[in-house]
């Protein structure tokens, strides 16, 4: 009898002091199509599975993601730009959805052409409108219509006043459309933004806004349903402990390219980065 006593008490005291054993271990993580949230969701999936979590990955639009976190169908989701890009997404939930601390310090987007384009402004890109056609007509190839970037770059085109559409696709078929125009050294304007893979394998440049339309940047954080927190106490703090750095990140983005699987390139930068991921998830409440 004692000698259970001893064995429960040990039992209890290991679970109050990990506090990963006794969370829920059934998480769901929103997702969209972005490259880097793609890579950084299926990067934790596999560390939290190692962890013996079941994580289940969804893709959904911006707005269906943001009402699932805030109705709770959503635990968390990995990637939110403040303040500017998705401040009109968080606010008709942002009494039910808990922004956390920041991962990444500083994006940055707007229109991008290659080097060996010979402008450097949006305003030169306006006295240069017939050298960019696509399809017959002066365009800037842009991605999914109705993102933050995609409003921006309407607006962008208003105030400088540019002979120029944009055209909205997938960010897929766009990126398809840059890598076949370096190729060829045609010129090319496409809306992007940092982090992002692309930014390794082409010589690309941002063209100098001096209308600040695009902003100076935002800040990334994680965020989840509003009683996540009391819900998964350790895995909020690994969570707040997490820090990618661009060079981090960039790495991360190349090998998910390179391996062509976000889970085969997730693994390769794991077995990289051990000591990074073990940093983190050794976060404690005093961090």
């Amino acid at each position: 009898m004692q000698k259970s006593l001893h064995t429960l008490t040990a039992v209890a005291l290991a679970l109050a002091t990990t506090g990963v054993q006794a969370e829920d271990k059934n998480i769901t993580i929103g997702t969209n199509s972005w490259a880097e949230n793609i890579a950084v969701s299926n990067l934790w999936k596999l560390i939290l599975e190692e962890k013996g979590y079941n994580v289940e990955l969804t893709n959904m639009s911006r707005s269906a993601l943001y009402a699932g976190i805030a109705n709770g169908g959503v635990d968390l989701s990995l990637e939110i730009w403040l303040p500017h890009s998705d401040k009109n997404y968080l606010e008709p939930y942002k009494n039910k959805i808990d922004v956390h601390e920041a991962w990444y310090d500083k994006t940055s987007l707007g229109l991008v052409v290659p080097e060996y384009v010979d402008i450097n402004t949006i305003p030169q890109l306006a006295k240069n409108a017939h050298e960019f056609e696509y399809r017959g007509q002066p365009t800037i190839l842009g991605i999914d219509a109705g993102s933050a970037l995609s409003t921006m770059t309407d607006k962008a085109i208003e105030a400088y006043d540019l002979p120029l559409t944009q055209a909205s696709s997938s960010e897929a078929a766009m990126l398809s459309m840059l890598d076949s125009a370096t190729e060829r050294e045609e010129p090319i304007a496409v809306t992007l933004w940092k982090p992002h893979w692309t930014f390794s394998k082409y010589s690309l440049k941002y063209l100098e806004d001096p209308k600040n339309i695009y902003g100076d940047g935002d800040t990334i954080y994680w965020f989840s349903r509003d009683s996540f927190s009391e819900d998964a106490p350790w895995l909020t703090r690994v969570f707040n402990a997490w820090h990618m750095s661009d060079k981090s990140l960039s790495e991360l983005l190349a090998d998910v390219k390179s391996a062509g699987s976000p889970v085969a390139g997730a693994k390769q930068w794991m077995n990289e980065n051990e000591a990074k991921i073990e940093k983190w998830l050794s976060a404690d409440d005093t961090k």
